[in-house]
């Protein structure tokens, strides 16, 4: 963990920031059926920009990476149409089949304002999803369009991560939520051990993102996600880590404001430049922001 210091100053606190991970849905245009669980009843409808815009500016969020939700190219077709009609959003993750064989006339063809391409590859139950040789023909794809690739991985996917970072050298790669450790039982091993490896990858970024979610909803603290965010400062950098809110999926267990105010005290001890990158300057280069 970078050595710790004073807590920052009121202008330090107000430092405009990227919010580099946020969503929006609209249920009136296509299913998600990853939301009909009771559990997810609280966020259970559309959300939109507009309803992003006032808790973002009230966070000093300034601009902000629109990522895909759903494996669906009309939906990374519309993000892209709302990113170009939108002063906050700066550029969309989204989403192509990696598999297919025109994977790279598939991105030639979509319109400006991409920056990142994500599968959920949390969701496939071959944990060796990533080391398949048509995936990997498709990474190579997004390294040539000059993009980035989200990793959303659980822990027990992250060798075959580890292994595909190594293997395509000239992509960056974006880790997503911490690759979503069990914050709420509390254990480190062996996601610390393996975060640890991804991370000697200079190709590799992590999002300060999601972690509210992989606590007790109702009863987290900061201190509970204080020791994985110290273990990915320590192994990416502040240079390589990024803040993001996971907007509206986080409001099942904290308002925007909260998440916010988490990464802040999570950041506290870092010195002025190292907390820029966090909130700002790692999310510009590493999705090369205009």
């Amino acid at each position: 963990m970078p050595a710790i210091r004073p807590h920052p100053t009121e202008p330090e606190a107000v430092m405009t920031r990227i919010d580099a991970h946020h969503h929006v849905w609209d249920l009136s245009v296509r299913p998600h059926a990853w939301l009909d669980p009771e559990p997810m009843a609280p966020v259970r409808r559309t959300f939109t920009l507009d309803d992003l815009a006032g808790p973002a500016a009230a966070a000093g969020v300034s601009r902000s990476v629109l990522v895909q939700v759903l494996p669906d190219l009309g939906e990374t077709r519309e993000f892209l149409a709302l990113a170009a009609g939108s002063e906050l959003v700066a550029g969309v993750v989204g989403w192509i089949d990696l598999t297919a064989p025109d994977a790279a006339d598939t991105l030639a063809g979509l319109p400006h304002g991409l920056v990142g391409v994500r599968h959920g590859v949390q969701s496939e139950p071959d944990a060796g999803w990533l080391a398949r040789a048509d995936v990997r023909r498709g990474l190579a794809a997004v390294a040539a369009a000059g993009l980035a690739y989200d990793l959303l991985t659980l822990p027990h996917q992250l060798p075959a991560a580890i292994d595909t970072v190594a293997a395509v050298p000239e992509l960056t790669f974006v880790l997503d939520h911490l690759s979503k450790p069990p914050i709420a039982s509390g254990e480190l091993e062996p996601w610390r051990r393996r975060v640890r490896e991804l991370a000697r990858h200079p190709n590799v970024y992590c999002k300060l993102s999601g972690m509210v979610t992989e606590a007790r909803w109702g009863s987290w603290r900061v201190a509970d996600l204080r020791p994985y965010a110290e273990v990915v400062l320590e192994a990416f950098g502040p240079e390589r880590v990024m803040f993001g809110s996971d907007w509206p999926v986080c409001l099942l267990a904290a308002g925007y404001e909260q998440v916010a105010e988490a990464a802040d005290a999570l950041c506290a001890g870092l010195s002025d430049g190292e907390r820029a990158d966090v909130l700002a300057g790692t999310a510009r280069r590493a999705y090369r922001l205009e």
